[in-house]
């Protein structure tokens, strides 16, 4: 069967029993229930919750529709490192924007070393029918747009840039 939402998460420390960090509630991407209070948190429900146990260099996989999260660090010995990939088809994204520009997201002064390549690189996924940054071969960037009648319809009707 096919799947829109991959997660992929490379743990870059051990991760033994008890340690925390990436948790996932087997089987709940099939679940048509919302999650019940508390269980956030890790305050109830904790039989439900699995920290799998990993070593640098595993590679877990997960579909984005799956309850997943993390659990508090317990070692003080060292820091939680993972690299965390998610993949999904252009048209199939989590919200209008990773950055601080468009609300939420991390904060503007990381950006401010990074030249207009750099800056792409880390966009959030979209279709190229947004205003998108490109990497041209010779490293300029060239950005990608919609006609105006399509920008000025979804101004009108949902008082947005984009749809």
């Amino acid at each position: 069967r096919r799947r829109l939402l991959l997660g992929v998460n490379v743990m870059l420390v051990d991760h033994n029993a008890g340690d925390g960090g990436f948790c996932v509630v087997k089987g709940s991407h099939k679940s048509n229930f919302k999650m019940p209070s508390g269980m956030v948190d890790g305050d109830k429900y904790q039989e439900f919750i699995t920290q799998p146990t990993t070593k640098a260099g595993d590679v877990v996989l997960f579909s984005e529709g799956t309850v997943h999260g993390a659990m508090a660090w317990t070692p003080t010995d060292k820091q939680r490192r993972t690299c965390l990939y998610r993949f999904s088809p252009a048209t199939n994204v989590y919200g209008r924007s990773y950055f601080g520009h468009e609300g939420g997201g991390w904060p503007k002064a990381m950006y401010d070393d990074l030249d207009e390549a750099q800056l792409s690189v880390l966009e959030a996924p979209y279709a190229n029918r947004l205003d998108r940054p490109n990497i041209k071969d010779d490293g300029s960037i060239e950005i990608t747009t919609r006609n105006k009648r399509k920008q000025q319809h979804d101004q009108e009707v949902f008082g947005t840039k984009y749809f």
